[in-house]
């Protein structure tokens, strides 16, 4: 075990900013569209249904926080519930996920920065946040911190005003006001499909997971920051949602136009306040912009810690992952790893990246909710009707909507990620010389000294 730790420097309100930062508040304009024409002109109730859906994941995720309060989030929870060669595998499912991410947000401000400037190829700005990104990184989590908190409240700034304007511009009658809420019995499927679309729009609370080994009393801040952080993004995303279907009604001018119907609704907006339609667009396209680059930050953060667990179990190299810098306290030689990684961004497409990062998502779902039942479960003496209610049947509820959830995934994404865990099994057989070797593990002393 190395004697150099991180540093647990983040409180619940630091591991909010985190989540959200994550999240992106303004990533609800990325599938607006989309999930509007779904459903049928009734984006917020798909907000709705997708806020109680993930609910029971992310008490799960609070449960196994308070009980294994280690970095590797999903992978350290299925590795101590389920053994060593599942922890791997769900890991190395999970790190699609990850991993695929900070490319997402590189290409996304690559793309938009050369719209903006097109003198400038896309590449330059690429490599511009992969450096910057991966800098902030290196030098540590309370910098990141610091940014996340900026780069947030610039976020929440436009979010007001885009609300304000479009309550004060639209029609305040009865009908108009329910409109969004209303819909009748043969609108449910697109609903739902609708939110199983939104549900990804909430994996910040995962990424919050992978904090433990740098939160000040991990077993208290990160179940609160977990439910936080959903409960916020929720209601902006709800609130946004509802005021610009308020603001431009006719969802049908959506169909065909999906991918640019939300600066349809920001020019609108402007078109309907004292502001100008393009000073809209502009601070737009500002926000939504440090809100990507904040979300590369934080989806950097993660990966490398899940990197730095699996390489502290030694799965992964230790030499390379399970080093922590002496001055930064980071696990700096993962954070280059990611950032190396990153530069795929300069050549894949941006739709052949969104279909790898869903697979990894809801394989840690799915089994962060089996852990609540096999670890509680198994551990109580008394199996009352509040202990199964409570570790058996919410959690239970969790996982059969997760496994709903896979139909919703499109054909490509299935194929990347089963062939993603086929290469998971061909490095576990040559690690573990086709089984004959145990999976290298901590010990239970080394696990109680890190989560006391």
């Amino acid at each position: 075990m190395s004697a150099i730790k991180m540093k647990r420097v983040l409180t619940t309100p630091a591991l909010i900013a985190f989540g959200l930062a994550y999240m992106v508040p303004l990533g609800i304009f990325t599938t607006y569209g989309q999930v509007t024409v779904i459903s049928n002109g009734h984006l917020p109730v798909a907000y709705i249904i997708t806020l109680a859906m993930i609910f029971f994941t992310a008490l799960s995720y609070c449960r196994m926080a308070n009980k294994l309060p280690l970095a590797g989030s999903a992978y350290s929870y299925v590795l101590h519930s389920f053994g060593g060669k599942m922890g791997f595998l769900i890991g190395w499912a999970q790190i699609l996920d990850y991993l695929f991410l900070p490319i997402l947000n590189y290409i996304v401000l690559g793309l938009y920065l050369h719209e903006a400037f097109p003198m400038i190829p896309a590449y330059v700005f690429v490599l511009a946040s992969l450096i910057s990104v991966s800098l902030l990184n290196y030098i540590g989590i309370r910098l990141i911190n610091s940014v996340n908190f900026v780069l947030i409240i610039i976020q929440l700034i436009f979010i007001v005003l885009f609300i304000a304007l479009a309550f004060t511009g639209v029609s305040h009658t009865t009908e108009a006001l329910l409109t969004p809420l209303q819909f009748d019995s043969s609108e449910l499927s697109g609903l739902f499909s609708g939110a199983a679309v939104l549900c990804l729009a909430f994996l910040g609370f995962d990424a919050i997971a992978t904090l433990a080994e740098e939160s000040n009393n991990a077993k208290k801040t990160l179940p609160r920051a977990i439910l936080w952080t959903v409960a916020i993004a929720g209601v902006i995303f709800l609130l946004v949602s509802y005021s610009a279907h308020l603001a431009y009604p006719a969802w049908q001018d959506f169909v065909g136009k999906e991918d640019t119907a939300s600066l349809d609704v920001v020019y609108r907006i402007g078109e309907l306040s004292h502001l100008s339609g393009q000073f809209m667009y502009n601070f737009f396209l500002a926000a939504y912009l440090t809100g990507v680059f904040a979300s590369a930050m934080t989806a950097q953060t993660s990966v490398s810690r899940i990197f730095y667990a699996m390489g502290r179990e030694g799965v992964l190299p230790r030499r390379i992952f399970y080093k922590i810098h002496v001055r930064f306290r980071t696990p700096h030689l993962s954070i280059l790893f990611v950032a190396t990684f990153s530069l795929l961004s300069l050549f894949l497409p941006l739709d052949l990246v969104v279909s790898m990062i869903s697979f990894g998502a809801l394989v840690a779902f799915t089994f962060v909710n089996l852990c609540v039942i096999k670890s509680y479960l198994t551990s109580e003496n008394c199996l009352s009707i509040t202990v199964v209610f409570k570790y058996g049947i919410l959690p239970g509820i969790g996982v059969l909507l997760s496994l709903w959830l896979w139909t919703s995934l499109e054909k490509m994404a299935m194929i990347i990620g089963l062939i993603w865990l086929v290469l998971g099994i061909i490095y576990l057989l040559v690690l573990t010389r086709m089984f004959t070797r145990p999976i290298p593990s901590l010990s239970a002393d080394e696990v109680k000294a890190l989560i006391t």
